[in-house]
C-alpha cells in the first residue's frame, strides 16, 4: 500500500481534516482516498454538530448582558481573545455567525486541552462546556 502526500491533501481538503487525521483515514481505507473520506464525513458532521452547541451556549452566557470577552484557553495560555462587542457590531451588520464561527472554530481546531471562557465584566470567569 502507498499513500502519497497527494493522497493525503486530497483527504485533509475534501474532508476538512489535518494531516494526522487524513493519514490514519487512509491507513485504515488501505490508500484508498474516496473510501477515507467517506469513512471522516460521519465525524466531521458530529463536530459541526458539537461546535453549533458550542455556539448556542456562547451566545445564551453573551445574551446576558454582563459578558466582556470570549477567550479560548489552551492550559494557561489565551490562544484567542475577542470582545464581545464584535459580536454585537457583526450581528448589527448582518455577518453574526462570524465571530462565534470564529471561535467554535478555533476550538475544534485545537482539539481536546482548550477551554472556552467568557469573561465577565467584573473580571469572573464561566467555562464553557
Amino acid at each position: 500500500m502507498k499513500i502519497t502526500l497527494e493522497d493525503i491533501e486530497k483527504v485533509m481538503n475534501q474532508a476538512g481534516v489535518d494531516y494526522k487525521a487524513a493519514k490514519e483515514a487512509l491507513l485504515k481505507a488501505s490508500g484508498d482516498a474516496e473510501k477515507a473520506i467517506k469513512d471522516l464525513q460521519p465525524k466531521v458532521c458530529e463536530l459541526e454538530e458539537d461546535v453549533q452547541k458550542l455556539v448556542d451556549k456562547v451566545k445564551a452566557v453573551v445574551a446576558e448582558g454582563n459578558a466582556d470577552r470570549v477567550q479560548i484557553l489552551k492550559g494557561d495560555e489565551i490562544v484567542l481573545s475577542v470582545p464581545v462587542n464584535v459580536g454585537i457590531v457583526g450581528g448589527i451588520l448582518g455577518i453574526a455567525a462570524a465571530p462565534w464561527a470564529l471561535i467554535a472554530g478555533a476550538v475544534a481546531a485545537f482539539g481536546l486541552g482548550c477551554k472556552l471562557v467568557v469573561v465577565k465584566k467584573d473580571g469572573t470567569k464561566d467555562e464553557i462546556k
